[in-house]
């Protein structure tokens, strides 16, 4: 090993230890966007999702995901093995510390729990202000114990997307190094599951089906969570490019730089986007841009030049701002946070990218393309049904949205008995009507 390479495991750790500051900064922009009073709700149901998808992961969710390399169920279709998902003993029993490889178990294991908890924030943006706590923490528990693990196996934990170029010459398969799929198109399509499964907010849409605007509380909240948010995401993809990627040390500083510049490059796409239509840049739509350009940055930032960083980035904040109108105005889907449009949307692109503008060593043609385009039909035509009859399924034990009352008094009341801003009485008209 080379005193460069050398350094991957404190590079890795230090990574890993800047993730708690993505989810600070969702959290925060979640709050921001949603109304004062639904603040402490927002805040605490994020905490809450943390810490349910924390234990769900240790318990059930690493057992799934695994190692690539580890013990591992797969279907045998000739001579080509599908590795379909791990076996690794529940309770994190198969984290080794004493482990001399690299990289170790315990490495992979804190990723993927970092990933879980990032996850399981991304839905409440789309659920905020009627959905329930109870409902959160349940729908927290499926997706980090058996949707989320079950991608990042076959993404990350050598399961049969990742093994495509071996077995079928598709590049160096699929390719997903800080979680795009993984992470953000997971929890996309989870936020997308709740927004419809629940409905829109009260006087959201008219009888006509337009939809009327409903401004956040908190737009110093929103911007501070999104430089919260680049932190952490520099985090993240730097230790994901290092465990997932086998990236050496001179690429890292490309992951950080690159991610730096797609965040700001969507800031200002979105900034542009909302000025052009709206007459005014928009400082929530262009929030949402910069968060949607740290999420197509996760595909591939450790290998891409920065002018392409630059225009993944663009385009996703591009991307961001149409979808969050067209959602609206054609699917009548009530999205406060913007995640749908910010996580899946961006995510999908982000993978996509990856094809695009392919510069991983090893690889050439169409492959590395194809092996991104079947990642991405696999997250459409496999996990977005899967968590939505999941949380389906859990809406039909107990209905997962808060009755009128608890919507026309404020979540804070409703379900935590105080408001985020005792002092403020903003609500009290709507509450006064019944």
């Amino acid at each position: 090993m080379s005193p460069l390479s050398s350094l991957l495991p404190a590079a890795c750790v230090a990574g890993l230890m800047l993730a708690p500051c993505a989810l600070a900064g969702l959290a925060l922009i979640n709050t921001g966007l949603g109304r004062s009073r639904n603040a402490a709700h927002s805040m605490m149901a994020s905490m809450v999702a943390v810490a349910v998808a924390a234990v769900a992961y240790m318990v059930f969710g690493f057992s799934w995901q695994g190692v690539a390399g580890g013990p591992a169920y797969g279907v045998r279709a000739g001579a080509t093995l599908w590795n379909w998902i791990a076996a690794e003993p529940l309770f994190m029993r198969g984290v080794n510390a004493d482990s001399a490889g690299f990289p170790t178990s315990g490495l992979v294991a804190w990723m993927g729990l970092s990933g879980a908890a990032l996850a399981a924030l991304i839905p409440i943006g789309a659920g905020g202000e009627r959905w329930r706590l109870m409902s959160i923490s349940a729908s927290t528990a499926l997706l980090a114990g058996w949707t989320y693990p079950l991608f990042a196996h076959w993404a990350w934990g050598g399961g049969w997307l990742a093994t495509l170029g071996t077995n079928f010459g598709l590049g160096r398969g699929f390719v997903d190094l800080g979680g795009a799929g993984a992470i953000h198109v997971t929890g996309g399509f989870t936020a997308l599951s709740i927004a419809w499964i629940i409905g829109p907010r009260r006087g959201k849409f008219s009888a006509d089906g337009m939809p009327s605007a409903i401004p956040g509380h908190n737009a110093v909240f929103i911007l501070f969570g999104c430089l919260l948010a680049l932190a952490g995401w520099t985090g993240l993809n730097i230790a994901g490019a290092i465990l997932f990627a086998q990236a050496d040390t001179p690429r890292l500083a490309l992951a950080g730089l690159n991610t730096f510049l797609s965040a700001g490059a969507a800031a200002l796409g979105s900034a542009l986007m909302t000025r052009t239509r709206f007459g005014k840049p928009d400082a929530s739509l262009s929030a949402n841009g910069w968060v949607g350009g740290l999420v197509a940055s996760s595909a591939s930032c450790a290998f891409l030049p920065p002018l392409a960083a630059v225009l993944i980035g663009l385009v996703a904040g591009a991307l961001v701002t149409l979808s969050v109108e067209w959602l609206e105005l054609h699917l009548n889907i009530d999205d406060p946070g913007g995640a749908i449009s910010v996580h899946a949307v961006s995510g999908l692109w982000g993978l996509l990218a990856l094809g695009a503008f392919d510069h991983l060593p090893g690889s050439s043609g169409s492959g590395q393309w194809l092996a991104q385009l079947v990642g991405v039909a696999t997250l459409l035509g496999f996990v977005f049904p899967l968590t939505y009859g999941l949380n389906w399924a859990l809406d039909r034990i107990a209905p997962q949205r808060v009755g009128p009352d608890g919507e026309r008094q404020g979540m804070d009341l409703h379900e935590l008995g105080a408001n985020a801003y005792p002092e403020l009485v903003s609500h009290l008209e709507d509450f006064l009507q019944r």
